[in-house]
């Protein structure tokens, strides 16, 4: 945590101490009344914030046998920046084991693309739509650790569809025009890298990646992904993880537009 992140809300009100930012400032910072440390609203400016009181002491169960720190802080706030800009980079995403997921979320939210499409596919295990990270605010939780990893305030939006066909319908009813790059490592039309080095895409302008699930994609959704635009790339002979091509291929796109310099 790099960066203690508010709803606009909090600003002004006491922090328990047992809140994991509170824990984290004393704990793991180890500031003291009077003292400054890097904050900033969610999705909104970065500044300094400086504790103004500090109330920190001991306290019992009701039946006198546990002991626990209780009390709260509370603190001013400076903004200063309007906080790190998320890059034009939205990617879509065949929806990966769960595990593999909050890892993904937290890497994609720490480079600081701006949207993540979650998506079925035709291979992909379609029990994953169930789980936690899809069914609650889990998934914002792990963008949100990602942007405080990396020090922002603006966090990604996360999306999530049940089809590839769903996902791409609605990314063409948002953007009217994208550069689009779809990663298969089945008969690729070339290589993301070379791609990337000929035709570098705009920082200015809106570029899409999509990676498969772990299986991959059908021949049918490759006709869906060049149907609507994208240029089937590989990034070579070996198979990744989907969070790893993921991140990879992320990494590769930012440092093309020039937004990594």
């Amino acid at each position: 945590m790099n960066i203690c992140l508010f709803h606009q809300d909090e600003l002004g009100r006491p922090l328990n101490i047992r809140d994991s930012r509170a824990e984290h400032i004393i704990k793991i910072l180890h500031k003291k009344e009077g003292d400054s440390f890097s904050a900033g609203i969610i999705g909104g400016m970065a500044g300094i914030a400086t504790i103004k009181s500090l109330d920190v002491h001991e306290a019992k169960s009701s039946d006198g046998r546990k002991s626990f720190m209780e009390g709260s802080m509370t603190f001013s706030f400076e903004p200063k920046t309007d906080g790190k800009p998320l890059y034009p980079l939205i990617m879509v995403i065949g929806f990966p084991r769960p595990i593999q997921l909050k890892r993904l979320l937290r890497d994609m939210a720490g480079l600081g693309v701006s949207q993540i499409h979650l998506c079925s596919t035709e291979l992909g295990e379609k029990s994953y739509l169930k789980s936690e990270l899809a069914t609650t605010d889990a998934g914002f939780q792990m963008l949100l650790e990602g942007t405080e990893q990396a020090a922002g305030t603006h966090v990604p939006e996360l999306f999530i569809h049940g089809s590839l066909d769903d996902c791409l319908s609605e990314i063409k009813k948002s953007f009217e025009s994208f550069k689009g790059y779809a990663l298969d490592n089945i008969n690729p039309a070339g290589n993301l890298w070379s791609e990337l080095m000929e035709n570098p895409p705009s920082k200015d302008s809106v570029t899409v990646a999509a990676i498969g699930a772990e299986r991959g994609w059908t021949d049918s959704e490759r006709r869906l992904l060049e149907g609507s635009g994208f240029i089937r790339l590989g990034m070579g002979k070996r198979v990744l993880r989907t969070e790893t091509a993921s991140t990879v291929a992320a990494s590769l796109i930012l440092g093309a537009m020039g937004v990594l310099d």
